[in-house]
């Protein structure tokens, strides 16, 4: 169900080496569940309100935009502004804003998660074999490190990567 999309999204993107594709996939392992979620499981009230809801482009007010713009994609595109990055870049127009769930179909979950990797210059992290700053323009943080380095060993190891 992926292998093709993820593979014409890659290409799109420029993710065209091992250690980009290895870099690319334990990211996608972890923020995906292993490919089973396109759609993040909390309900996204925490990107409603305050300061990490403007920073996300959401309005500051409990309206919703927390819960609309709630991670959604292989790579769990997060916040207003970000879906709106996406769909100008995707799309050529703002259909994103107005449907959202649009990036949990295959190919856009496929080509959100290429889009922003592509975009936040994380080919060229990968190229450095920098992946603790990958995570970090991904998360925020290191949330769920050690599950994306294993992932990431592993994708090394299949790949034929070598540090």
């Amino acid at each position: 169900m992926f292998c093709d999309p993820l593979n014409a999204a890659m290409a799109e993107f420029d993710i065209n080496t091992s250690a980009r594709q290895a870099a690319f996939l334990a990211q996608i392992a972890h923020e995906s569940g292993q490919l089973r979620y396109v759609k993040e499981i909390a309900s996204g009230a925490a990107y409603d309100t305050g300061r990490l809801a403007a920073r996300l482009g959401n309005t500051p007010e409990a309206d919703g935009d927390g819960q609309k713009y709630k991670g959604r994609g292989l790579i769990q595109i997060t916040g207003k502004n970000n879906y709106r990055d996406a769909s100008r870049a995707l799309f050529g127009d703002d259909r994103l804003l107005i449907d959202p769930a649009l990036l949990e179909e295959t190919e856009n979950a496929c080509r959100s998660a290429a889009w922003f990797w592509h975009s936040n210059g994380l080919n060229e992290l990968a190229d450095e074999g920098n992946f603790e700053r990958i995570t970090r323009s991904i998360n925020g943080g290191l949330n769920g490190q050690q599950d994306r380095v294993a992932y990431y060993a592993r994708a090394n190891q299949t790949m034929g990567v070598t540090a």
